[in-house]
This record gives C-alpha cells, sequence and structure tokens, in this order.
C-alpha cells in the first residue's frame, strides 16, 4: 500500500471523525484528495487531536449524533458518499460500566441507523464497520482469537461491540448482499499513537503522567495487549474498502492486530515508553480493583493477511517511538499536521515486517 490513488475524488462518510482514529483516517484521506464528511458528537474536552490535525478545515465536517436516524439520512441524502467507514462510538470499558444504557445505544442502535442509511441512500460501493479485538467470548487461551470463534464480549462496552458485528452481520444477509453492497468488519487490536488524550488508557495515561514529570500509575501491569500504532488498523480499513469495491468477495469480517512478538504486558509497554521518553519518566504498580477486564488477548490475523495482503509495518518500539516523535512536537507547540503527513508518508512507504 505505497498511496490512496482509489480514494482521490470519491466521497467518504466517516463517522466518529473527531476522534482519535478518526482524526488520523480523515487527514489520510484528505492527503490522498478525497472529499471528506465527518459526523460526529463535537469533540469532547480531551479531544483536542481533530483541532490539532487542521482535518476539520478540509473537509465537510457536520456535528450530530449517530442514535439520530433522522439527522443522519439527510446528511446521507445530501452528500451521496461512496465509501462509509463506521468509527463512531462509546469505545471505553469503564465507561461502558458507569453508562451501560448510553454504551448499547450509541454502538448498537448507532450501527443500525449507519446500516439503515446505507440500505436506503443511493450510491454507497463500500462500507466498513470498525469493532474491536474484545467482541470475542474470552476464554483466556494462549492462541490468538480467530474471525470464526464465538462473539460475546464480557463488559458493556465489549458486548455492545459484539452486538454491533451481528447487526452488521444479518444487515449484509438480509439487504445488503441483495443491492451488491459490500460491508465488512473490522476487529483492531489496541492502538496508540500521537494524539490520544483518552482517559483510562494505558499511553495517553504514561503521556500526561510523563508532561508533567509524575510517577507513572499502572493499574493492570499483567494484562496482554495486541499493541499496535493507529495507521496500521487505518490502512487495512482503507484496503479492505477499496478491495471489496473492486471485488465483492473480498468482503468479510477481518482481525487487525500485530505481530505475535507484539503482543506484550501493559507493563513492558510502560518500560518501553520510559526508556524512549527519557527525562527520568517511571511507573509503579497500582492495582486500584476496578471493574472486569480481560487479562489476555491475542488475535489470528491469518485472514486479512491471506486475502486482502494486509501486513503490519511498525513493531512496537517502533509505534511507541512515532508516539513521542509526535508528543515532543504537541509538547513543543509545533507544526502537528506536519508531523502527522509525515508520520503517514513514512508509513505508506515502509515494508512490511
Amino acid at each position: 500500500m505505497k498511496n490512496l490513488n482509489f480514494y482521490k475524488g470519491k466521497t467518504i462518510l466517516v463517522t466518529g471523525h473527531t476522534g482519535f482514529k478518526g482524526s488520523w483516517l480523515c487527514t489520510m484521506l484528505q492527503m490522498a484528495g478525497a472529499n471528506v464528511v465527518g459526523y460526529a458528537l463535537a469533540p469532547s474536552a480531551e479531544a483536542q487531536l481533530f483541532s490539532l490535525s487542521e482535518a476539520g478545515s478540509k473537509m465537510h465536517s457536520i456535528e450530530g449524533d449517530i442514535r439520530d436516524l433522522d439527522h443522519l439520512q439527510k446528511v446521507f441524502q445530501e452528500h451521496n458518499p461512496q465509501i462509509v467507514f463506521h468509527l463512531a462510538a462509546q469505545p471505553i470499558v469503564r465507561e461502558s460500566y458507569n453508562n451501560p444504557v448510553y454504551t448499547y445505544d450509541t454502538n448498537v442502535m448507532g450501527t443500525v441507523n449507519v446500516l439503515e442509511c446505507i440500505r436506503t441512500a443511493a450510491g454507497v460501493i463500500s462500507a466498513v464497520n470498525v469493532t474491536t479485538d474484545k467482541v470475542y467470548e474470552n476464554q483466556e487461551w494462549d492462541w490468538g482469537y480467530r474471525e470464526t470463534d464465538p462473539l460475546d464480549g464480557y463488559d458493556p462496552y465489549s458486548n455492545s461491540k459484539s452486538c454491533s458485528e451481528l447487526v452488521t452481520h444479518s444487515y449484509k444477509k438480509s439487504f445488503l448482499d441483495n443491492m451488491n453492497i459490500p460491508v465488512s468488519t473490522a476487529r483492531a487490536g489496541n492502538v496508540i499513537g500521537g494524539g490520544d488524550f483518552a482517559k483510562d488508557r494505558i499511553i495517553p495515561d504514561c503521556i500526561r503522567a510523563a508532561m508533567a514529570g509524575e510517577e507513572i500509575i499502572i493499574r493492570n501491569p499483567y494484562a496482554i495487549r495486541p499493541f499496535q500504532h493507529v495507521l496500521e488498523p487505518l490502512s487495512a480499513y482503507l484496503m479492505i474498502a477499496e478491495q471489496q469495491a473492486v471485488s465483492a468477495e473480498q468482503q468479510g469480517y477481518y482481525n487487525v492486530g500485530p505481530q505475535e512478538s507484539d503482543c506484550i504486558t501493559v507493563g513492558e509497554l510502560a518500560d518501553l515508553f520510559c526508556r524512549i521518553w527519557q527525562d527520568g519518566a517511571s511507573w509503579k504498580n497500582i492495582h486500584d480493583g476496578g471493574p472486569h477486564e480481560a487479562s489476555f488477548l491475542k488475535l489470528d490475523c491469518s485472514r486479512i493477511k491471506s486475502r486482502i495482503g494486509w501486513k503490519p509495518k511498525w513493531n512496537i518500539q517502533k509505534a511507541v517511538e512515532k508516539t513521542v516523535e509526535w508528543t515532543k512536537v504537541y509538547q513543543e507547540q509545533g507544526n502537528v499536521r506536519a508531523c502527522m503527513e509525515a508520520q503517514i508518508d513514512e508509513f505508506l512507504s515502509s515494508n512490511t515486517l
């Protein structure tokens, strides 16, 4: 994937475009020359990346709630998107315990609304629903989950994303297949990268503490996660949408994760961050007895590698290095957009691992 020529001149709708992943995806699409339309809630106080990336000035940015079907349908009718990337969600596990109804309403009915718009609008040629690696019934086993394994996320966030998968499967079989509109789901692992300011995420927590000169607090250092740079899954989403638009046989349900060697513990990731950040950064283990989160999770990504030809490009060390590089630019009030574009160019021209 050396370039994004397929997207030049096409109208792309991105839900959740003001979020972390959405801001990076919109920047990639803008660099490709796409006509980008975004639909999302107003950015939260910590979601600074959308503003820092300058993405909003180069696209149609629409404030709206995916739970509002009437408004969303009007957006589809007005802009006639050809490709849809559905990223909008309530994405935090701990928040889902605090607000389960909102989490289900957003992640399940929001997906229903997006798919209903795709079904009733004219012109959509490809769609990708972004879910999570946490959709699986987690048995804490040593091998990676495959797309054929049972879906049954434990907590409200993970379970709502399992439901989002099932909704997509139903719309595909009941409507979209007959309309020749290919749709895929992509189950990505834990992403890191510059500009993630979310609460209750390991790297943003590390960055906040390091920038403040404080010791980093780690609540579950032994949990193993498939960490990867944000550009990894985004490149996968772009490849899936392009290939299934050309050939509907490429649609499906895809895991998107790093090499097995990059599935490391939270404590190992914190160690790596501290070494790269320097300036005396350190962390300590304080288990706070919080709500249940899986302790072990890996993905088998054989399907997307063999069918789509996607493979990871940056290992975990490179991913952390690029995250720190972005953060230093931000910290020094440098040109964040230029940093993002440079990292995207470097990523796209990199060889796979």
